[in-house]
């Protein structure tokens, strides 16, 4: 059975924890959907691990519309869950209800992701009111890296972990369906799990939330760089990756690849007609 925005505050009210991994194709989202992750995000995390941005803030309504269209294709069971890029809905209430309807009509996603609290909650109730699920996301919202002074842990004092409780609250009021929390205290996120009805997906947020959300580059050590400290690495695919490309490279130079299993054979009276045709014409 498909998983809806239905079906997640549903989980929640059961104690089922909800499973999410970010995926930008076809292949990788199909090979998820086999597996039975609940929710696929085709985060706008693809501008760092997939277009080679420092941030996310360069991605484009048309980029995010062409890699959701390719991970909508691979799920059956999956639900897919597309972010809104910077700017496609924080300038106006009628710019969010039509890039929202975008990714609906054009990519067969099951819903969108915002990022932000109480200056969002006109967006989330417009979108929400056209029909569209919208989840929420706070915390460590990476189109607000420039105003948050860097990828930081958010809501470590009293004023700000007051914030993120009432933006949460707010957010859900608004009509969200489930809210990200990302780089949050434990603590924090349990408590913000405990008040609301909707479910958390805790991104760096602890256990205590009604499920997980990682990066999939991130956990099978593909993406470069310093991994982050909520990041469990569950294989080490780059390794792996970088072994094989390095297998192939030599095995080409040298030329044991393609070997005699790789090829494909012609009748020899045809090629050696050919070699007799083609030599008296030289």
């Amino acid at each position: 059975m498909k998983t809806t925005a239905v079906s997640m505050r549903e989980m929640k009210s059961k104690g089922d924890k909800i499973t999410m991994l970010t995926a930008y194709d076809y292949s990788t989202a199909k090979l998820m959907d086999s597996c039975g992750i609940d929710a696929i995000l085709v985060g706008d995390s693809l501008g760092m691990v997939m277009l080679g941005h420092a941030n996310t803030l360069p991605v484009t309504m048309e980029e995010m519309i062409h890699h959701t269209k390719a991970v909508a294709k691979g799920c059956d069971e999956t639900m897919v869950v597309a972010d809104m890029p910077f700017m496609s809905y924080q300038a106006t209430v009628h710019e969010a209800v039509a890039n929202a309807g975008r990714f609906m009509k054009e990519t067969g996603a099951g819903a969108v992701k915002m990022e932000g609290g109480r200056d969002i909650c006109k967006q989330i109730e417009a979108v929400t009111a056209a029909s569209i699920p919208v989840m929420g996301h706070l915390g460590l919202t990476p189109q607000s890296i420039n105003a948050l002074g860097g990828f930081k842990v958010q809501g470590k004092d009293r004023a700000n972990a007051e914030k993120l409780i009432d933006d949460a609250r707010m957010v859900e009021r608004a009509g969200a369906f489930a809210v990200v929390l990302e780089c949050v205290p434990a603590e924090l996120a349990a408590l913000i799990t405990g008040m609301l009805e909707i479910p958390t997906i805790g991104i760096g947020a602890g256990a205590a939330c009604d499920g997980q959300v990682l990066v999939y580059q991130d956990m099978l050590s593909i993406y470069p760089g310093n991994k982050p400290k909520f990041v469990k690495q569950y294989c080490d695919i780059g390794s792996l990756m970088k072994g094989a490309f390095k297998d192939y490279i030599d095995e080409t130079k040298s030329g044991a690849f393609p070997g005699p299993e790789h090829t494909f054979k012609i009748d020899p009276e045809v090629i050696e007609a050919l070699r007799k045709q083609y030599a008296s014409q030289e």
